[in-house]
């Protein structure tokens, strides 16, 4: 992921960047606790502001790519939709 931050051309791409940023920082957040049990409250507040943080921002790109299949890529933009795990089964199988 640090070479994606290397790359001018994603750079450019604020929402991208920023999600980049927000994942490194939520990482780094997790990997400087030896465990998560019996954190202050404070501390899961914090934890859980940086996880939608990230969150809201890769549905973001997560929806800015949908759109892009829908006018690009129609057939996977279809897979997708049949797939995706904001639904209760998904199922790669066309049905009538």
């Amino acid at each position: 992921m640090l070479t994606l931050l290397e790359n001018p051309n994603l750079l450019e791409k604020d929402d991208f960047t920023d999600l980049l940023w927000a994942s490194f920082h939520l990482g780094e957040e997790l990997d400087a606790r030896p465990s998560l049990e019996n954190l202050p409250e404070t501390d899961k507040a914090h934890l859980a502001n940086d996880v939608k943080r990230m969150y809201a921002l890769l549905l973001n790109q997560w929806i800015k790519y949908l759109i892009h299949l829908k006018s690009q890529y129609p057939h996977l933009y279809s897979l997708v939709l049949r797939t995706h795990p904001f639904q209760p089964s998904p199922n790669p199988v066309i049905h009538e």
